[in-house]
């Protein structure tokens, strides 16, 4: 069974471009199989293919896998209706994920701030 889990016990993601799937697995608390079924069923999730079909997610891919999460785990929508809501939603999303990389980023900034203390 699924477990619920809140998106605010993710840990940070990294202030990299390029990530691989064992890393986007454990940013998104979800199992590489997953991400992989998640890329054939949400367009919006593409990661760019390198040799070897190894797959390099980017940070825009992450905070989309993220929300997917949510919407399935935490909102207990199907597939079909989490793929249908982030279509509908366009704009919507994108004031989302940029609320979610603005937290992101104060809670990076925190550390920072808790580090030079």
């Amino acid at each position: 069974m699924l477990e619920p889990s809140d998106n605010n016990e993710l840990p940070a993601i990294p202030a990299k471009k390029y990530f691989s799937i064992g890393e986007v697995s454990d940013l998104c608390g979800v199992k590489p199989h997953v991400l992989r079924y998640w890329e054939q069923e949400f367009s919006q999730i593409a990661p760019v293919k390198r040799r070897g079909n190894r797959r390099s997610y980017q940070r825009q891919d992450v905070l989309t896998i993220r929300q997917i999460r949510s919407l399935l785990y935490e909102k207990g929508y199907t597939i079909g209706g989490a793929r249908a809501h982030l279509e509908s939603d366009v704009s919507k999303d994108d004031s989302s994920k940029s609320n979610q990389l603005i937290h992101q980023m104060i809670g990076e900034l925190e550390e920072v701030l808790a580090f030079l203390k």
